[in-house]
């Protein structure tokens, strides 16, 4: 394991730091049963497993239900949960994990083996990232019900940090098999072996997870229920924080940016900007390269010119986000080339470079229309300083709002837009959270959270396939590298960086998230504190 330990050492000293002040306030405390968490999440999730889907909302929320082989600390070292122990043979082709026993699913089956194989090989065929996660996977071998023994073609470096819940999820093969995996009812009525029941889930107000009575890491969990309310208007949200009414929320499911301050001075509330490096926030925006306007590389670069970033981070992120230009983000430091600089803001410039591109002003000074989506995981406003960036130069950019299900149809099915402001992350490593957007094997219509751009570059295909597989360190950075270099000369997507990550908590809220799965972990160690 010397090779995992080295790649993953790299310090994350602030995270590290604000990972050191929750420990402190929970120093000395002592966890109590008891309570039920309200908790906001926005948007409303197509669904809960994060099987089909990478969703912010089934990320959350399944977790708590479903879990995953393992879990991760905050420099992404793994951790047991459904698995004690791992070895990897020496050619790198095979991973054993032993399983832990005594494990029950929820409808009081028996977690075994064979549960791992069948999630395995059915992550690999219907998750957004799964096709490229466990591209290597050729086969999942049961000796028996307690071991399981991963099997790759090819060496898979990423592996071992693949297989936490909100990324990997164990399903029970006997709800699942011989079913079509995309439509089954247990996407959204999850039986999991977590620390929570589902209940119900009244659309459009809320879910209801209890405590599992028959957990087994005893005493755990410590609150007898989990209350996620789907409260779409933000300053209800911020008054349901403010008065004690919810008492967790984060991200598009928190407060407006524009609040964080004057929540930092509330008796009642804390407020935490670690963010999770398992996610790894990135947002960006992407060209849609079917569209014949766009297929045009100068045109691309002069929307590139016309938006200028740093008012962006101050405006739309009020101060709070990460600028990084390249889309391996600054959160996966050993990858990311801090050389590339976002394109200068020279509107003057870009209209030039239009002119000479064939898209000349018209009447009324508009050279062309575009439509414009955003993930509701970001905000309208980020939409509208693009529509108006675009404005500047003569681009009418009509700005369209959906759901996130419709979204996500608009977006990947019909790909009924020009420019889509989206919200796909890093995560934990490059060929996980990158490679699926920029991978030309990767675009399939109705895929969702790919390869939006539906860009195709051999070079960039080669490199980012080497370096799947590729398990010297210092290789695999220079391929990462050249393939950072590529994309920003390419220009399929103008990369924003890593987005604010704002959770706000009532004071009582002890152990939210202790592993680095963040608030993407299971809520097995949340307890109150009076």
């Amino acid at each position: 394991m010397k090779h995992w330990t080295a790649a993953r050492s790299i310090a994350r000293h602030t995270v590290v730091a604000a990972v050191a002040v929750f420990a402190a306030l929970n120093a000395g405390a002592q966890p109590r049963h008891g309570g039920a968490l309200n908790w906001l999440v926005n948007p409303v999730p197509s669904s809960i497993v994060p099987l089909t889907t990478t969703a912010g909302g089934n990320a959350e929320i399944g977790p708590k239900i479903v879990e995953g082989l393992l879990t991760y600390d905050y420099n992404l070292q793994p951790k047991p949960l459904l698995a004690t122990s791992w070895s990897q043979s020496k050619d790198g082709l095979q991973y054993t994990f032993q399983l832990r026993r005594g494990v029950k699913w929820h409808d009081g089956r028996d977690f075994t083996s064979a549960d791992v194989a069948f999630s395995i090989l059915t992550l690999k065929q219907v998750h957004p990232r799964g096709r490229g996660t466990f591209a290597n996977v050729v086969d999942v071998k049961t000796p028996d019900t307690h071991t399981a023994v991963i099997v790759l073609s090819k060496p898979s470096p990423l592996l071992l940090t693949a297989l936490a819940a909100t990324e990997s999820p164990i399903v029970p093969r006997h709800l699942y098999e011989g079913t079509d995996i995309a439509s089954n009812k247990y996407n959204s009525a999850p039986v999991g072996t977590g620390p929570f029941v589902f209940k119900e889930w009244v659309q459009g107000s809320h879910i209801i997870l209890e405590r599992n009575s028959n957990y087994w890491d005893k005493p755990k969990p410590y609150l007898d229920r989990v209350v996620v309310r789907f409260v779409p208007d933000a300053a209800a949200r911020a008054a349901a924080l403010e008065s004690g009414a919810a008492d967790l929320a984060n991200g598009t499911g928190g407060i407006p940016l524009s609040d964080v301050e004057r929540f930092r001075k509330l008796p009642g509330v804390d407020i935490d900007t670690r963010i999770s490096p398992y996610l790894g926030s990135h947002q960006q925006i992407y060209f849609n390269l079917d569209t014949p306007a766009l297929q045009k590389v100068e045109v691309r670069r002069a929307i590139a010119q016309a938006i200028d970033v740093n008012a962006f981070q101050k405006t739309v992120w009020y101060g709070y986000g990460t600028l990084s230009a390249s889309p391996i983000g600054k959160g996966i430091s050993r990858y990311h080339d801090a050389s590339i600089q976002p394109y200068p803001f020279n509107p003057k410039e870009a209209e030039t470079a239009l002119d000479a591109a064939g898209f000349k002003r018209g009447v009324g000074g508009t050279r062309m229309k575009l439509r414009v989506l955003y993930n509701p995981f970001q905000e309208r406003r980020a939409a509208d300083f693009v529509r108006q960036s675009l404005g500047r130069i003569g681009i009418d950019a009509a700005v369209e709002s959906y759901d996130f299900a419709t979204y996500v149809t608009k977006a990947y099915t019909e790909r009924a837009f020009d420019i889509t402001l989206e919200s796909l992350t890093n995560l934990f490593d490059p060929t996980v959270g990158v490679q699926r957007v920029f991978w030309s094997k990767n675009f399939k219509i109705g895929l969702p959270f790919s390869n939006a751009a539906h860009y195709v570059n051999p070079e960039v295909d080669r490199l980012l396939e080497t370096a799947a597989v590729e398990v010297d360190e210092g290789k695999r950075r220079q391929l990462f590298i050249d393939f950072q270099q590529i994309v920003h000369r390419d220009i399929p997507s103008i990369e924003l960086g890593a987005n604010p990550a704002i959770t706000v908590l009532a004071k009582k809220v002890r152990d939210y998230a202790p592993t680095g799965e963040h608030l993407r972990g299971s809520f097995a160690d949340l307890y109150f504190q009076p």
